[in-house]
């Protein structure tokens, strides 16, 4: 189990292994979130009860793993279930070990707070590209399907969070960011880049999301084909 969990988080995992992942796959993966989300809250002052327990991040992963399966059963993938789905995403919780890191208390805010947007902009990143990974070696499909099954969940909740006027509080949760000064600025940099991912991605959905659907119906139709071509055989 660990080797694996190792080779997933440095790609080395293969097509066999990650469509063979069975609950306890699932359980260890859970346990992960668990204590990251523990650890993303337990010096927190203003924590909430359920944040300090890590249940938010538990409740979080049932959900994604929900609207990832959700976009990629319409097109017809055979190797697609949610357990295996929800365990792929569970396993990608243990890099987020990094926002435990108390950084704040042996470096000055600034400091901490530079720390805590590279530590975010890492584990982002790490994680898209294990889910690149693993849609692409489960699922055998193509790097366009590939990045259609990763942009349209991300796209579509950030730019939700714009419309909503949420995304500088997910990025100050997400990144650690805890001034509460209002001259403080040294984040205003970072909150820009993330604000324009933003922007980018609210005008950047709805051509995705065209995008999906017409690969969706290419995919029917070529099933249909490959069925009735069967049935006449």
């Amino acid at each position: 189990m660990i080797q694996f969990i190792f080779r997933y988080l440095t790609f080395q995992s293969t097509t066999e292994e990650l469509n063979q992942l069975d609950r306890k796959h699932l359980i260890v993966g859970l346990i992960g979130v668990w204590i990251v989300g523990i650890g993303r809250y337990w010096d927190h002052p203003s924590a909430s009860v359920a944040q300090y327990l890590g249940l938010g991040s538990v409740i979080y992963v049932f959900c994604l793993a929900l609207v990832f399966w959700i976009i990629i059963k319409p097109l017809r993938v055979p190797q697609c279930t949610y357990i295996n789905l929800l365990s792929l995403i569970c396993l990608t919780s243990f890099p987020a070990i990094l926002y435990a890191i108390p950084v704040e208390r042996f470096t000055s805010i600034s400091t901490a707070i530079s720390l805590n947007v590279w530590f975010l902009a890492i584990v982002a990143l790490w994680r898209v590209s294990l889910m690149f990974v693993y849609v692409r070696r489960a699922y055998q499909v193509s790097y366009w399907l590939c990045i259609l099954i990763l942009l349209l969940p991300i796209m579509g909740i950030v730019a939700s969070l714009l419309i909503l006027n949420l995304e500088q509080a997910v990025f100050e949760i997400m990144g650690g960011l805890r001034e509460s000064e209002p001259e403080q600025t040294s984040n205003d940099g970072a909150y820009a880049v993330v604000f324009l991912l933003a922007a980018l991605s609210y005008m950047g959905f709805i051509p995705i999301l065209i995008c999906y659907l017409i690969t969706m119906v290419f995919r029917w139709q070529d099933r249909e084909s490959v069925f009735k071509k069967d049935k006449i055989t």
